[in-house]
């Protein structure tokens, strides 16, 4: 199974193949900051299934170690890698090309959701990051 994604001028694509290793909401400061959004909902894939179709977005490392690409041309967020996520490519599901296929199972960074953000799931709630969940949801071996 092939899915795919673009951004908002359709100039940058993406594609990768098999199943998401997970699907979830990120409450954190940094997400809504390069957003401009209460709440940003990611999917994580293996890298190694992953690659850039169309134009390659351009990339800015945010923090030592942090990168997140954006279409060059019309800014959109595209993807998100880390050097704490080894090996996985980090996707915003609003770029899927039907994104009505995103499934999220959990929230991350709980303690940081905006208090005006009513978000009445039964999802599960980690207060911090993936690398702080309870199962290793940043593997993607």
């Amino acid at each position: 199974m092939i899915t795919r994604g673009f951004c908002l001028c359709k100039k940058t694509t993406w594609e990768y193949e098999g199943e998401s290793t997970w699907e979830c909401f990120c409450h954190c400061d940094d997400c809504r900051r390069n957003c401009s959004a209460p709440v940003v909902a990611w999917l994580g894939v293996p890298l190694r299934n992953f690659r850039w179709t169309g134009q390659t977005p351009k990339t800015l490392e945010s923090s030592k170690g942090v990168f997140r690409h954006f279409c060059a041309d019309c800014g959109a967020p595209m993807g998100f890698e880390a050097d704490h996520y080894a090996g996985g490519m980090h996707l915003y599901a609003a770029s899927l090309e039907d994104p009505t296929k995103f499934t999220p199972t959990f929230h991350v960074n709980w303690k940081g959701k905006l208090p005006w953000l009513v978000m009445e799931d039964d999802l599960t709630k980690y207060d911090t990051t993936l690398l702080h969940a309870p199962e290793d949801l940043s593997d993607y071996e």
